[in-house]
């Protein structure tokens, strides 16, 4: 055997080592991809299959004063940091307006009390083991202050979303 063919056979040699390291490592590092994907996916699911809040009591003052009173019914607390996460949808009919209804989204205010169009939480009750947060058994009360003012004798339509899309509705009357 010459030099010429011992020279390329350890090239050969080299580079087929070099392509199975090569293969492995890339599928070593998308098998823990995809590991980590699944396992958040699965956590997110768990997360909504805990999840379940309910609406106790809706009530309108001053035409546009929406006080909700909502029950954490689910096993999973959702973080006061969270709270800017919550979705509330209101539908209502304008005051004034013939067949004027509207749809809003109103997003959430740390301000106390809130300004037009927004919401905020009023209290959480009992608070004891984690302040602030709305943990599971609890209850929350916010207060959503929207404009236009709502039609005396009128239906409306309320709906909070949590961060993990678990909603709950229901019908208020002025």
């Amino acid at each position: 055997m010459s030099f010429g063919t011992i020279f390329a056979t350890i090239v050969f040699v080299a580079i087929l080592i070099f392509s199975s390291y090569l293969l492995a490592t890339s599928t070593i590092f998308t098998m823990n991809t995809l590991s980590q994907s699944f396992k958040k996916a699965n956590d997110m699911q768990n997360g909504k299959l805990k999840t379940e809040i309910e609406i106790v009591n809706v009530s309108v003052s001053d035409a546009q004063n929406i006080t909700v009173v909502i029950n954490n019914t689910g096993k999973t607390k959702i973080l006061n940091d969270d709270f800017k996460y919550i979705d509330v949808f209101v539908y209502y009919d304008i005051v004034g307006a013939a067949k004027g209804y509207t749809f809003k989204w109103i997003p959430y205010t740390e301000k106390y009390p809130p300004e037009n169009d927004h919401w905020t939480v009023v209290s959480i009750s009992p608070d004891s083991v984690n302040p602030r947060n709305f943990d599971p058994d609890e209850q929350m009360k916010i207060w959503i202050r929207v404009l236009p003012r709502i039609e005396s004798g009128t239906t409306g339509w309320i709906k909070v979303v949590t961060p993990n899309g678990i909603s709950a509705s229901s019908y208020f009357f002025t």
